[in-house]
């Protein structure tokens, strides 16, 4: 079955938060017995942009980025009926190897799986309304949107 119960039973979690966050969360959630693959994603905040030195970063979201990346996650499960996911994104005063988005997907198949957490990852970057206010080693910073 397939239908709106499944899909949202499919999706474990999905949510914007302000508190640390880790892949094992997300992969642990989505982890049934009948998976034969788990596809994990760490987005982790990177020393560098575009040829600059980046030492901190600050994520903010629009208030209905938990709406949005729930919508995004369902998405997914609709296109990829095998699969449970567990996505998350972290918003407020990030530092250098923090992960900033925490994705996992898993699926009978490893194919499905790297299907679905790759386009989970990139849905959530297109779409769910959050910003990024970069500050650079050199003084500057730039405001950097996510959509």
């Amino acid at each position: 079955m397939t239908g709106s119960v499944d899909v949202v039973a499919r999706v474990v979690l999905a949510d914007v938060v302000d508190w640390t966050i880790t892949v094992d969360e997300v992969a642990a959630a989505v982890t049934t017995d009948r998976d034969g693959a788990v596809v994990t994603f760490a987005g982790v905040v990177r020393d560098h942009d575009d040829g600059r030195g980046v030492t901190t970063l600050d994520y903010e979201r629009h208030p209905s980025a938990s709406d949005v990346i729930a919508e995004v996650a369902r998405s997914i499960a609709v296109d990829h009926p095998d699969v449970r996911i567990a996505v998350l994104h972290r918003v407020g005063a990030l530092g250098i190897g923090d992960v900033a988005l925490a994705a996992a997907v898993s699926s009978p198949h490893r194919a499905e799986a790297f299907t679905a957490c790759a386009a989970l990852v990139d849905l959530v970057k297109e779409r769910v309304p959050i910003w990024k206010h970069q500050r650079f080693t050199d003084g500057s910073d730039e405001w950097v949107a996510a959509l």
